[in-house]
């Protein structure tokens, strides 16, 4: 598990007693990144919970989300083993740990990609502000229409499970520069990356409950929209990988 995390001391002990509660059954190892928070963030993830292997990744000052996901990737993968799965999710309480298991299960019926879907049949995001919607929703139909990757309807969500080899297939290839995004952009572009490794996607349906947020929302409407625009004009001139992956 990679949760991403910046000032996020008040989310993190409900959120990791949820995962030690998926512990009992799942074998999970979480590593937190904080992200120069100015808060405990860091504090709470070094003290972890009961039940719950919790490791803490610190970046010194703010570096966005893109990086913090970029250092929890690399992280796992220095300790996974070339059977085990990533998830990446938020760290602000808004994703269920419960549907850890059905990632588990898609995995092992084939999939390399399980994204947790707010736009599939039984997901919502009714609990979110609606200028977030308005965004998420917006940027799904765009990103549908343009790139064309084969079983998502979800871009944009925050909680997804990896197949190891894939990701480091992909690390290989793109090292450093695997996620290059800062903000919001960066969970899109690793998507638009792992393509290039032709890999099965799927989707499980995803409950976000926005109304267990303790803090104030990370995202920067404007500042995300020019980031999207970018990522999609980037994509459409750059070229594919030069070898197959």
């Amino acid at each position: 598990m990679v949760l991403p995390a910046y000032n996020e001391a008040a989310s993190l002990p409900p959120l990791l007693a949820r995962l030690a509660e998926v512990g009992r059954t799942e074998m999970l190892t979480v590593w937190v990144v904080d992200d120069g928070s100015s808060d405990a963030t860091a504090e709470v993830a070094a003290a972890g919970v009961d039940g719950l292997d919790v490791r803490l990744v610190r970046h010194p000052v703010n570096l966005g989300l893109g990086q913090a996901v970029r250092s929890g990737l690399r992280a796992a993968l220095d300790s996974a083993g070339q059977d085990d799965i990533v998830v990446v999710m938020d760290a602000d309480d808004t994703h269920d740990p419960g549907l850890i298991p059905l990632l588990r299960a898609e995995i092992a019926g084939g999939a390399d990609v399980v994204v947790c879907s707010r736009f599939t049949d039984g997901g919502d995001d009714d609990t979110a502000p609606a200028f977030r919607r308005l965004l998420s929703r917006g940027a799904a139909g765009l990103f549908r229409r343009m790139l064309k990757v084969d079983g998502v309807h979800d871009f944009t969500s925050g909680f997804r499970a990896y197949r190891v080899t894939l990701l480091e297939r992909a690390s290989l290839h793109w090292g450093e520069r695997l996620i290059e995004e800062q903000g919001f952009a960066c969970m899109v572009e690793l998507l638009l990356k792992l393509r290039h490794c032709h890999p099965v996607i799927t989707e499980v349906p995803l409950k976000l409950r926005y109304d267990r947020k303790r803090g104030p929302s990370k995202l920067r409407l404007r500042r995300t929209i020019v980031q999207y625009l970018g990522l999609l004009i980037r994509d459409r001139l750059a070229p594919a990988p030069y070898r197959e992956l």
